[in-house]
């Protein structure tokens, strides 16, 4: 299958979310829409930043780890280092977390508003190596995105 049409999805993310003021239902909506424009995916989430943990926020797919410290795993290295983590197969990575045994590759983007890191979007798919840098790059595009739509509230969720 194709990658999404990721500056189509902006446009769309960005049509969604105008002019909505809450948080929470910005949040579910961006999840929603990535989980139906990927293809191959079996789970999307928001982890929020609170304290000194990830908490689980809105997600699609099976029940999740409610709450990731940020001393081990995926999403914890994408929000200590601010960087995207692209895994090709997570049990190559030391430390993983397994919330779902079926995940095999995952991609983790922070999430960065006002300057503060407030969660990562979480992407697993059941099939290694199923990022692409395409993906990459246009998953950063939308989260910088729903982050810029963001900078106007004071808080997240």
């Amino acid at each position: 299958m194709n990658d999404p049409d990721y500056k189509l999805l902006d446009s769309q993310l960005r049509a969604l979310l105008a002019g909505e003021t809450d948080a929470l239902a910005s949040a579910s909506n961006f999840v929603a829409l990535i989980n139906n424009a990927m293809h191959d995916i079996n789970w999307v989430g928001i982890y929020v930043h609170r304290g000194d943990e990830l908490v689980l926020g809105p997600f699609q797919g099976k029940p999740a780890c409610g709450h990731l410290n940020l001393n081990a795993g995926v999403c914890a290295l994408a929000a200590t280092t601010l960087t995207t983590q692209r895994v090709a197969d997570v049990h190559e990575f030391d430390g993983h977390i397994a919330c779902d045994a079926d995940s095999r590759s995952e991609l983790v983007v922070p999430l960065i508003s006002n300057g503060q890191l407030i969660g990562v979007l979480d992407i697993d798919s059941p099939t290694p190596g199923r990022f692409s840098e395409v993906d990459q790059d246009g998953v950063e595009r939308l989260c910088a995105s729903f982050c810029e739509m963001q900078n106007s509230r004071a808080t997240f969720i």
